[in-house]
């Protein structure tokens, strides 16, 4: 596949992608950031899928249950058709109140008519195939492990014939059957029976999670789906929230902007936090901020940048030689040297999902004084570095500059934390912090603004530009009736755009000059063309951009500007909670015209 054509299944422990043509190809168990045990994706030869090859194939089609995350594969051939439905359990479990969410992978094999022929290619490859696996068949599964190197283990159980499936003979279906891949072995006998019934459990959490999602007039579908993707990106256990699931997806086929993203951002995982409380999901608000607090247990802790799902703090990076790159681009990379960067936007964001969860929810005194004291030391933090250069959200890895958005965010955290301050009726607090806002304030607009571009820059003392200025407006520094604002959208639309989408920048950075485009940069700019009046514009983009996600409605980081090809990480959480934001923005703005017209025909 030329294009990240994957649909994915999950249930906020791990998850998988599957091809639009019914192959697992990236899979890491037990948990997302674990090692891999199915990476055709980062290497097609060496890395291992669980493939359904049918004998007399004519079309494939890939579809989600409307409103789940299970995904159907349907394989039409001229001696019949069946449809796989793939899934990761997640429901409640009636014993302790909380939800079965086992490591487990089920694939059932449902007949439609006919009796259609197909092998299976069960190929498991355990920890990124650095090393042989072997396949025995035992008694009641298919038991795969290493031979060599790390010890790691995968259990297949199925209905199938199991030396068929090793055998890769020829399999012809006759009636509905399974297959069940777990990082445990499995205690109870498994049947198709007790999948079916898994499937049911899981589709009914989902329909149930969906129908909990605030509806919207316009762009609802599109919403929804992009909800389904955040959530499956949030990991129970801790309360963190992945950047994506996958690693060393390049930003650009042949070059080494690899990385791996399958960790807690602050900053992205707050953006995500905000959005998905908008929608109605509170509950994965409460837990992201657990997250937070419990890695953050003494008042001199410094707050990173990212951190471990499991909120481990060292992230070292290393490459993996052995596997030779999605669409060969080396290196694949595990771990992420990021986490050592100084960002100061970072305390902004986070402030304002802080903020927001005390205006919107009854939060316990316990809970109140601890998030409390987050927010007072965030703002020591931000009063002794907020005139600092730091890496910008960007991540430059080379140089630390004076960027605009960091300032913009420091700004952000005092405006929150004096917001917070006063629903706590903690008054002492109002004056120093009234006077810190005001003060980076008046140095964004002294330095920001470029007279030659009309616009505010990349950084200070420069006349680059950058999307993520966009952003000044939906954090309040700016109205967006404002001159300046109206005059910097303008600025970067005509230097950043090309061909419909955005570059984040075209500066030169660590590894030369940017080639694809940013999706949430393009967003970004509709949702700032909407907001300064041009409507019809953004609109139409929008529907333009809403076209470029893969068949399944699934956007990755980035997309190729002449082919729209994806590239980059995927799915990719920044680019489906501006998705949101976008679609937000519009449809309610859709609304209020409708209103004025109703009540100006009244």
């Amino acid at each position: 596949m030329r294009n990240l054509n994957y649909g994915v299944i999950g249930n906020c422990r791990s998850a998988a992608m599957i091809s639009e043509r019914g192959a697992v190809e990236w899979m890491c168990l037990p948990h997302f950031d674990s090692s891999s045990v199915f990476a055709k994706l980062l290497d097609k030869e060496k890395g291992g899928s669980f493939e359904i090859i049918p004998e007399n194939l004519q079309e494939v089609t890939q579809f989600y249950i409307p409103r789940t995350n299970i995904l159907v594969t349907r394989f039409n051939c001229m001696d019949g058709i069946f449809e796989v439905n793939d899934f990761m359990p997640r429901y409640r479990n009636q014993d302790n109140g909380g939800y079965y969410t086992p490591p487990d992978v089920i694939r059932y094999f449902k007949l439609i008519i006919g009796q259609p022929v197909f092998k299976i290619k069960y190929d498991p490859r355990l920890e990124y195939a650095s090393n042989p696996t072997e396949n025995i068949i035992e008694d009641e599964y298919i038991k795969s492990s290493t031979t060599k190197g790390p010890y790691d283990s995968l259990y297949l159980h199925t209905s199938f014939d199991r030396k068929d499936i090793l055998a890769e003979m020829e399999i012809t279906l006759t009636k509905d059957e399974y297959c069940l891949f777990s990082y445990n072995q499995k205690l109870l006998p498994q049947n198709v029976r007790r999948a079916k019934l898994k499937l049911e459990r899981t589709k009914v959490y989902w329909l149930n999670w969906a129908e909990r999602t605030t509806s919207y007039q316009f762009f609802n579908d599109e919403i929804i789906r992009s909800a389904l993707t955040l959530k499956m990106l949030s990991f129970d256990k801790s309360g963190a929230i992945l950047a994506a699931l996958t690693t060393s997806l390049p930003e650009t086929i042949g070059e080494e902007r690899n990385w791996d993203y399958r960790f807690c951002w602050i900053r992205d995982a707050s953006m995500v936090v905000k959005i998905m409380t908008s929608l109605g999901h509170n509950k994965l608000a409460r837990r992201y901020l657990n997250f937070i607090i419990d890695i953050l247990p003494d008042k001199d802790e410094k707050m990173q940048i990212m951190y471990g799902i499991q909120g481990e703090k060292k992230l070292t990076e290393k490459e993996l030689s052995h596997l030779s790159g999605y669409e060969n681009s080396k290196p694949v990379r595990v771990g992420n040297a990021a986490y050592r960067q100084k960002q100061n936007d970072i305390y902004g964001i986070l402030l304002d999902v802080i903020l927001q969860h005390f205006e919107i929810y009854s939060v316990s005194l316990e809970h109140s004084e601890e998030l409390w004291t987050i927010v007072r030391n965030v703002i020591k933090v931000v009063e002794q570095n907020w005139h600092k250069p730091d890496r910008g959200i960007w991540e430059i890895r080379n140089e630390n500059k004076h960027f605009t958005f960091s300032k913009v965010l420091c700004w952000v955290a005092v405006d929150r934390a004096l917001k917070i301050a006063k629903l706590l009726q903690r008054d002492m607090y109002i004056e120093p912090w009234s006077k810190l806002s005001e003060k980076i304030k008046k140095d964004i607009h002294k330095n920001a603004w470029s007279e030659n571009k009309k616009a505010f820059t990349q950084s200070y003392g420069t006349d680059y530009l950058d999307a993520s200025v966009l952003l000044m407006e939906s954090y309040g520094f700016i109205d967006a009736k404002d001159q300046r604002y109206i005059d910097t959208v303008s600025a970067i639309q005509e230097d950043l755009e090309y061909q419909g989408l955005m570059f984040r920048y075209k500066n030169n950075d660590d590894f030369g000059t940017p080639k694809s485009a940013f999706t949430i940069c393009s967003f970004w700019l509709i949702n700032s063309l909407y907001k300064i009046g041009r409507r019809k514009e953004a609109k139409e983009k929008l529907k333009k951009l809403l076209g470029y996600s893969n068949h399944v409605g699934l956007f990755s980081e980035d997309l190729d500007f002449n082919t729209k090809q994806m590239l980059g990480n995927f799915p990719q959480a920044y680019s489906h909670l501006a998705l949101i934001e976008t679609a937000i923005t519009m449809s309610n703005g859709e609304i209020t015209d409708e209103e004025k017209i109703k009540d100006f025909i009244h």
